[in-house]
């Protein structure tokens, strides 16, 4: 069994780095953690022993954090980067980068947004890839708005690929400007989804930002995939990225052409995880709907009704189904303004489409 990696924290604070130590000690992979309250402290363990990822303050005494990753960018050219400071400064952040850190995050940042953090720490832990974006490299541009979007942030993401920048302003959610390669708005935002890797961070909203883009953040999606599987021509090389693309293009284009929320696909335990559109509470969605059938099951075999053909419920915020097809069970989540007659087959259409 492989060693686990070894994290870094460096910081002048000693009460932020045990509040640090105790929340990386939860990453998934369980990585050792180490502290350093110098930077000659830091430097040392580093020449010491290796290391998998740097987590460095910027304002420091003595050698502050730029110092200190200039030297790491040298001995240590495989070492992760990340820069975790209170500095609210675009030429701290700017430095930063140039001298190829990872990630910057503020600290406030961190703590509003720990769930999104702790993911790109384990994505900088996990193996090398070549595709997607630094801190989550599993997802792609398209996964990272939609989680803002649900989440209902108001963020500005900077998205950088080598030398090109882009920004996206989100205000509660919605995407409502964007700014690349001397476009923007709808022109911007198209061309920032067609950037398949790079390196996103977030920055603090501006509410006073005017809004250029209307539309709604699932039509922008789906337009913008669409635009890009029209012109794609791919290789063999990106053969199978290309079908997960397209097949979530159809996926977000069912949701949207039938008006439901959200769909939660839930195979048999053992079997899988489930699977997702339109929601991030995608684990406890599946265990309240694994609950749900197995109680209807039950109920079903003591009346003697036969098999489950469906469940439907409702509450202030939105209606639902629950419904078997194939081995999966699935649950849609349904506006609380639908018809309530036409539910059931909508559902059904959904599910039906849904492994095509």
């Amino acid at each position: 069994m492989d060693a686990p990696h070894k994290i870094l924290i460096l910081d002048d604070d000693t009460d932020w780095l045990e509040l640090c130590r105790e929340i990386f000690t939860h990453l998934p992979s369980g990585p050792e953690i180490r502290t350093a309250s110098s930077s000659p402290r830091a430097l040392a363990m580093l020449e010491s022993e290796p290391f998998r990822l740097l987590i460095c303050d910027l304002k420091m005494p003595r050698m502050d954090g730029l110092q200190v990753l200039s030297i790491v960018r040298r001995r240590f050219p495989q070492l992760r980067t990340v820069v975790l400071s209170g500095l609210e400064d675009e030429e701290f952040r700017s430095r930063a980068y140039a001298l190829g850190v990872d990630l910057f995050w503020l600290k406030t940042d961190m703590q509003r947004n720990s769930k999104m953090f702790m993911e790109c720490l384990e994505s900088l832990l996990g193996r090398d890839a070549d595709g997607g974006f630094r801190g989550i490299q599993s997802k792609s541009l398209m996964d990272i708005i939609q989680m803002e979007s649900l989440s209902r942030n108001s963020t500005v993401l900077r998205i950088t690929r080598g030398p090109l920048v882009a920004k996206l302003w989100l205000q509660d959610g919605e995407v409502i400007d964007a700014e690349a390669e001397g476009a923007c708005g709808e022109v911007a935002f198209r061309r920032i989804l067609a950037w398949k890797s790079g390196t996103f961070e977030n920055l603090p909203p501006e509410p006073d930002r005017p809004r250029t883009i209307t539309k709604p953040i699932n039509a922008l999606l789906l337009e913008s995939a669409q635009t890009m599987d029209e012109n794609a021509n791919p290789s063999s090389e990106t053969q199978f990225i290309d079908a997960s693309h397209r097949k979530t293009i159809w996926k977000l284009s069912l949701l949207m052409r039938e008006g439901a929320e959200f769909v939660v696909a839930v195979p048999p335990d053992g079997m899988g995880e489930p699977e997702a559109l339109g929601t991030q509470s995608t684990e406890q969605l599946a265990a309240w709907t694994r609950h749900a059938a197995k109680i209807a099951k039950k109920l079903g075999e003591k009346i003697e009704a036969g098999p489950l053909s469906h469940i439907a419920g409702h509450n202030l915020e939105k209606q639902f189904m629950v419904l078997p097809h194939g081995e999966k069970t699935f649950l849609v989540g349904w506006p609380p303004g639908a018809a309530a007659n036409n539910l059931l087959e909508q559902s059904k259409k959904l599910t039906a489409s849904w492994d095509s």
